[in-house]
């Protein structure tokens, strides 16, 4: 995770100027990234449709869900291990605005 995304979600701001977002943005992102601390398997974000889960094409993998109508949480997924003890790593990789 960038410094500036653990920051928000730790301190609920960045020490960035260029990182700022406005405070219901930073909540809404909190809830999300509890949401995917949260799920055993990515399976289970499909059946939350208020996320809109997609993998992004053009971009090596990466996944994404809806923080709100303008930004998205960008992230990786990698499994570890075998069943039954797989783990699934995700690598928070931007807060995007995605009409940017």
């Amino acid at each position: 995770m960038e410094t500036h995304l653990e920051e928000l979600y730790t301190d609920g701001k960045a020490k960035n100027k260029k990182h700022r977002f406005q405070p219901q943005v930073v909540k809404k992102y909190i809830k999300k990234i509890d949401i995917l601390r949260a799920v055993n398997k990515i399976e289970d974000l499909f059946v939350m449709h208020s996320l809109n889960y997609e993998v992004l094409t053009n971009t090596e993998g990466r996944q994404s869900i809806r923080v709100d109508g303008q930004y998205r949480i960008e992230f990786y997924t990698k499994e570890e291990g075998e069943e039954p003890n797989t783990i699934i790593i995700c690598s928070i990789a931007d807060l995007s605005n995605h009409y940017k």
